[in-house]
């Protein structure tokens, strides 16, 4: 056997002799993304590994997503992983333990109509179920599924999927956080649409001080009444509000510092890797899959329109009181939308301050969208 037999035949079992123009096309992407990532830095903490999954997935030949019912050495570690922590919705839990280690309910108690705002960033969910169940393209569970990515709250999204459609779990997965990562590119154009320059410069009142004693309440409180009205949230808000209690207790910083650092580090480069790594090109690049995307753009764009709409509502009736930008912010990504808030709010004037007045909303679109995700399992759940 000579070089050249050898090199052809090394060509031939390689990746190059196998890829095809949809796995070309999908390395491109996640190219685009990477560069976005780094370069634009759109919330490179998700999209980084998001689009590297991407990247790693769609080599041919690699198998690194491949998983069977029984083990095997075949199998690729993400497969493993993405099976034993996203499909058995272990990584959503441990991210909402997370996030509720890491949030302070303060600015929401300190000025409760957040929580309108909050409920009113909803809006999305409930058009996208509408628009995906018209459609006639999905199923109403699965239309459901794709609503949730309207909360902008990958963990909820992926909880709800793997309970009414785990068949979609990939496509909803990677569109909720890829829109999550993408807030800072998907919201402001909203945002200048819907609000005028005077709106936008509007600089709110002073929050009061919240007490310890409500701090510890609230996250108690709000499991007991969500959990009873709607069992199927209890895993969610539950792992939410023991995080918050870690942090508000003041006893256990311990284990609140390892849920805000550690375990949350850990959790989200896993998670955003293999989430990515669904996006294989096979069963991306399809029309039920291409449909769910375009459905989650639409739902996460109602969802800043309800918000802000409501927000506009707010400004007019209190005489010019509240900002309407915190209302994009009741979406659900903390803190990203809170953060996007605070941007449009300092590009109209550079001494306005906004971010504390719009983590209300953001934490209580947390909220809400769980509730959303535990109304529809109420009635869809199999």
């Amino acid at each position: 056997m000579n070089f050249f037999t050898v090199l052809n035949e090394l060509m031939r079992q390689s990746g190059f002799a196998a890829i095809t123009i949809s796995q070309a096309t999908m390395i491109v992407i996640s190219f685009v993304l990477i560069y976005l990532a780094i370069v634009k830095k759109f919330e490179p903490l998700l999209l980084l590994p998001i689009s590297f999954g991407m990247f790693l997935t769609n080599l041919p030949l690699a198998g690194l997503m491949e998983y069977g019912l029984e083990p095997t050495f075949s199998e690729g570690i993400l497969g493993v992983v993405y099976h034993a922590g996203v499909a058995s919705e272990l990584f959503p839990c441990i991210m909402f333990l997370a996030v509720g280690a890491m949030t302070d309910f303060g600015p929401m108690l300190a000025n409760p109509i957040s929580l309108i705002l909050g409920a009113g960033a909803q809006f999305g969910i409930y058009m996208a179920f509408t628009l995906a169940n018209a459609s006639g393209l999905f199923r109403p569970l699965e239309a459901a599924a794709i609503g949730v990515i309207g909360g902008a709250d990958g963990p909820t999204a992926i909880y709800t999927a793997t309970k009414l459609c785990p068949h979609l779990v990939p496509a909803i997965a990677v569109a909720a956080y890829s829109y999550m990562a993408l807030i800072p590119l998907i919201q402001p154009p909203i945002m200048k649409l819907l609000t005028t320059e005077k709106m936008r410069k509007v600089k709110m009142s002073q929050l009061r001080k919240v007490s310890k004693v409500e701090k510890i309440v609230f996250p108690i409180f709000v499991v007991l009444l969500c959990s009873l009205l709607l069992p199927s949230v209890a895993p969610l808000l539950g792992c939410l509000m023991l995080g918050n209690l870690f942090r508000e207790s003041g006893v256990v910083e311990r284990l609140s510092d390892v849920s805000q650092n550690a375990l949350c580090n850990i959790c989200t480069i896993w998670l955003g890797l293999t989430v990515g790594a669904t996006a294989k090109a096979e069963n991306f690049l399809t029309p039920q899959t291409l449909g769910i995307i375009a459905l989650g753009l639409l739902a996460f764009s109602f969802s800043t329109v309800g918000g802000l709409l409501l927000g506009d509502l707010l400004y007019f009736i209190t005489g010019g009181k509240i900002n309407p930008l915190i209302g994009s912010a009741g979406v659900s990504a903390v803190p990203m939308a809170a953060r996007v808030s605070q941007m449009e709010g300092a590009k109209a004037d550079k001494t306005n301050f906004l971010l504390m007045h719009a983590m209300g909303p953001n934490v209580a679109g947390v909220i809400g969208s769980a509730v959303a995700a535990g109304f529809f399992l109420a009635i869809f759940k199999p």
